[in-house]
């Protein structure tokens, strides 16, 4: 069976910049219009706190660039007037419609004359509107405000339709306002509540920095192949429809059964890197990493079926590590944990390791699962070594040569396990058998199915690493 490859230079890459700028408005956007959004919920975050008012004018702060009056060049006064406009008018309408309501006999007539009026007064006032565009003021007022700031939009259509417009934007605020205060939307906090992912629902545990546009909605619909985030499920069905993505971008370098490695440059593949980058800030608390990925290669383990190949999780490594970290970041997603995919990963990370002879170790700070699946594996790493050992001299740093793991990690392990023993100035290792018995026990009731063939691996180290 071929191997599955996508270069830098191959269809698929052209593929994936055409698709990206077909879905601009209905997917996530592109590098630049990803970088934009953030800085622009960013500086939406220093009004929230510093800004008093909000769009709809009744309340007397907001939380979000979506309620801000100075995002939407207004001020907190103007806000309140307009609010009482829309009171007002709302009020008139509902006095006219009770009035028509007790003309039990004239009543469809009056409803018929009273939008034949209306529909007279609108074409009237879209008549009037001013054809003559302020280029100076626009010209201005971009320069000096950048993206922290709505475009100005007078005598771009006429009033009437602009404010509808601001009704429509006043309404959707409000809706958002009523959201965070019946507790559905936190300020400050994940407002990602959910994602939908495959054929999987999944909560999220963590904050991360989408668009606000995206994050605001509480869920996300996300492409499982390009991972591609989306508004609706219509969106996404959509995509689906047209997507050619069944495998992450790179280069295969791992196949056993079903399961899958690929490396993915960072430089070569950005978009999808920051995407899955993203996507693994809903579930790490401590991942600091979302744009800058060129500096990384980025391992992503899949599982196959006759639908595609699936996201089981990934690791992370810098191209060059001057502190010999072979991994950055890793995750095992959450409809995949509790599986043995966590410790395949790691596992498949020293692999690499091994295969670069090098000794390496995972980046701090861990996470708490990452921290007790990482104690978990060096475990199974130094009982399997010395059930395997026939030698009567052992020492650390033969252990870390064959099998990849740092010197202080073997030690801390060692030490958690009581087999390290200070005894007449020498540090000694002591093999506790009934530890390994439990360990052997464990390894042939789990079976060989969860583990790294380093056979199967069809890899050399990048040249300048």
């Amino acid at each position: 069976m071929p191997r599955r490859k996508k270069n830098a230079g191959s269809s698929s890459e052209g593929t994936e910049d055409s698709d990206f700028s077909a879905e601009h408005t209905d997917s996530s956007e592109s590098d630049t219009h990803t970088v934009r959004n953030t800085r622009l919920t960013r500086s939406s975050l220093r009004l929230s706190r510093n800004s008093q008012g909000h769009l709809t004018g009744k309340h007397e702060r907001h939380f979000s660039i979506s309620g801000c009056p100075l995002y939407h060049n207004l001020s907190a006064d103007e806000c309140k007037v307009k609010a009482s406009s829309r009171d007002k008018h709302v009020e008139e309408r509902t006095l006219s419609q009770r009035q028509d309501e007790n003309r039990h006999s004239a009543r469809q007539q009056a409803q018929a004359e009273r939008q034949l009026r209306y529909k007279e007064k609108v074409t009237e006032m879209r008549r009037k509107r001013n054809s003559v565009p302020q280029k100076d003021k626009y010209m201005e007022h971009r320069p000096s405000h950048g993206s922290s700031r709505e475009p100005l939009l007078e005598n771009i259509t006429s009033d009437y339709d602009l404010e509808l417009f601001r009704k429509a934007q006043a309404r959707a605020s409000d809706d958002l306002e009523k959201l965070r205060l019946e507790g559905q939307v936190t300020e400050g906090g994940n407002m990602i509540k959910a994602i939908v992912f495959g054929r999987y629902e999944l909560d999220t545990w963590y904050h991360s920095p989408y668009p606000e546009e995206y994050a605001r909605l509480g869920r996300l619909y996300m492409c499982e192949f390009c991972l591609k985030y989306m508004k609706s499920q219509t969106i996404l069905r959509r995509h689906m429809a047209k997507c050619v993505w069944k495998h992450p971008p790179g280069d295969e370098i791992y196949r056993k059964g079903p399961i899958s490695v690929f490396e993915v440059d960072g430089k070569k593949n950005k978009i999808y890197c920051q995407n899955l980058c993203l996507l693994a800030k809903l579930f790490l608390d401590h991942k600091t990493l979302y744009y800058d990925v060129e500096p990384f290669l980025f391992y992503v383990m899949t599982e196959a079926d006759n639908t595609g190949c699936h996201l089981v999780g990934y690791f992370s490594k810098e191209k060059n590590s001057f502190l010999n970290y072979n991994v950055s970041c890793i995750l095992t997603m959450p409809q995949y944990m509790r599986q043995g995919y966590g410790k395949m990963l790691i596992d498949f990370s020293y692999l690499l390791s091994k295969v670069e002879e090098k000794v390496g170790s995972p980046e701090r700070p861990l996470s708490d699962l990452g921290l007790i699946s990482y104690r978990s594996y060096w475990k199974e790493v130094l009982l399997r070594y010395l059930h395997n050992f026939q030698g009567k001299e052992i020492s650390i740093k033969e252990i870390s040569q064959e099998t990849a793991v740092n010197p202080v990690d073997i030690v801390s392990t060692l030490q958690s396990l009581q087999m390290l023993k200070y005894w007449k100035g020498k540090h000694l290792i002591l093999k506790r058998q009934d530890l390994i018995d439990d360990w052997k026990t464990k390894e042939a009731k789990r079976g060989s199915s969860k583990t790294i063939d380093p056979t199967a691996l069809k890899w050399s180290p990048p040249k300048g690493t």
